[in-house]
């Protein structure tokens, strides 16, 4: 299996497939480059290169203790981007790996990325402060995260409706793909999965989104209940300059299976608007 080495010698899982403009995809929080696999082979079929890794503590990554603040993760990111001599990039992140990818671009620069795609992402800071108001208190965040912590399989199960949004009009997601995904997010390790969602949590990115200077595009579903679109989708829109903001009316968080036909087009229409051909 193809693997890079990062700065702390941790070996990060790759995929690379498809020839063209490349396309890097970052996962969410506690899923793995598995998730994307109703969008890398539509988009490797209509000539883009698609590049897609497991962040450290998931998937076939190693496991590491530490790392799971935004400046190493990004650094991983880095890493990647410039083992596989990667240009002219599409960065497409979904939740928690918008912070990722625009932590790269405020850290390394956008030499390397043309365009951005924010899908259902955690931005810009979910943590209620006296400066962020409407923001979640970290007293509900502590309780859910000690839910998980107590059993992490019942707390994906328990959670998994309001993931996809099974009940809204047009969502229809078998329970074995339920299990599918329940998977997934258990192959990541325990030690990551609070990490990752303490870093997405309390990370300000308010000051970073304003100085993004690559074309954006924002998608986010307004049944979202993992990342509410009134404190996420829509305030990171008022903050990227230039952006192009799409609302999915009865998308939730996983719109990447449950409308992954919409964001497959509106990514190819993105990629050629904004000047990719």
């Amino acid at each position: 299996m193809p693997f890079i080495d990062t700065k702390d010698s941790t070996r990060l899982f790759y995929t690379d497939g498809g020839t063209g403009n490349p396309i890097v995809f970052i996962a969410s929080g506690w899923l793995s480059s598995r998730m994307w696999e109703f969008q890398i082979p539509h988009l490797v079929a209509r000539g883009y290169r698609c590049v897609a890794y497991d962040r450290r503590g998931h998937g076939r990554s190693d496991w590491t203790w530490d790392g799971y603040d935004y400046d190493t993760l990004a650094d991983d990111l880095a890493v990647l981007l410039e083992r596989r001599d990667l240009r002219g990039v599409t960065l497409v992140a979904h939740s928690l790996g918008g912070g990722e990818a625009v932590r790269y671009l405020t850290r390394h620069g956008a030499q390397r990325v043309e365009r951005l795609a924010l899908i259902a992402s955690t931005l810009p800071f979910p943590m209620q402060t006296a400066s962020n108001p409407d923001g979640i208190d970290r007293s509900l965040m502590e309780a859910d995260m000690a839910a998980r912590t107590a059993d992490r399989p019942k707390w994906f199960a328990d959670n998994a409706e309001g993931f996809f949004g099974i009940g809204l009009p047009g969502v229809s997601v078998s329970p074995e793909f339920v299990r599918f995904m329940i998977g997934q997010c258990l192959d990541c390790s325990a030690r990551a999965a609070s990490e990752v969602f303490l870093s997405g949590f309390t990370t300000d990115f308010r000051a970073e989104l304003q100085a993004v200077t690559v074309p954006t595009l924002i998608v986010h579903g307004d049944h979202d209940a993992q990342a509410p679109i009134g404190i996420c989708g829509r305030k990171t829109a008022q903050l990227v300059p230039g952006n192009t903001f799409v609302e999915y009316a009865g998308a939730a968080h996983g719109l990447f299976f449950t409308h992954a036909q919409r964001l497959n087009d509106d990514l190819v229409t993105f990629m050629k608007t904004a000047g990719m051909r």
